[in-house]
């Protein structure tokens, strides 16, 4: 079975355990005359996808007890992959979402962290900087890179940490292993949305 996850800026491919990170355009070409199963929060690619006599759009399935009606497909997929815990996906927007018992009780969205550093530099050109992913969270900071890099990233961890009480934290995304390191417990797993679409995939079988 072939599943993607067709997010905002790259389709994710799923196939014997492994994923893969493609741009939409490779993705089509490359799986294009093979059944893909896949979900989709990207705009705009709908006539594209409509061409593609084998890929089938589960979208509709992917239900999560307690989710609002706007929330991202990816989302509820992520939150479906266990049935308790705080589920972050750090990509272009950062979002955390907490689930027990299998139901849905809310969450946040955050901007990621390639857009809190471009946020800074549309401000000046001397707030243009790359991140400090080694900064010391227990040091106030004195250069503006580590400065800006704490600004982005304690508040990250604080907010996680306010909601986290004994709750398993498990994050996915292209800066999911980063998060992951800010906190003890913390499981990285690119497969975490896969697994939710996994599961409904066999409820609806």
């Amino acid at each position: 079975m072939i599943l993607a996850d067709i997010g905002n800026t790259r389709t994710h491919i799923y196939q014997n355990g492994r994923v893969t990170h493609l741009s939409h355009e490779e993705a089509i070409k490359l799986y294009r005359d093979k059944r893909v199963y896949y979900i989709t929060v990207k705009e705009g690619l709908e006539e594209s996808l409509k061409e593609l006599k084998n890929w089938i759009d589960i979208s509709d399935k992917i239900r999560l007890n307690g989710s609002y009606p706007t929330m991202g497909v990816d989302r509820k997929a992520l939150c479906l992959s266990y049935s308790s815990g705080i589920f972050i996906s750090a990509g272009t927007a950062i979002t955390v979402d907490i689930v027990e018992n299998s139901i849905y009780k809310g969450g946040f969205l955050l901007l990621g962290l390639r857009e809190y550093l471009r946020g800074y530099a549309n401000i000046s050109p001397a707030l243009k900087t790359d991140l400090n992913r080694d900064i010391d969270l227990n040091r106030l900071p004195k250069t503006t890179r580590d400065g800006i890099s704490y600004g982005i990233i304690a508040p990250i961890k604080m907010v996680i940490e306010k909601h986290q009480d004994n709750k398993q934290i498990y994050i996915s995304g292209g800066d999911g292993k980063f998060i992951a390191s800010l906190f003890n417990n913390a499981i990285f797993d690119e497969t975490l949305i896969f697994k939710g679409i996994i599961k409904k995939i066999v409820q609806h079988s």
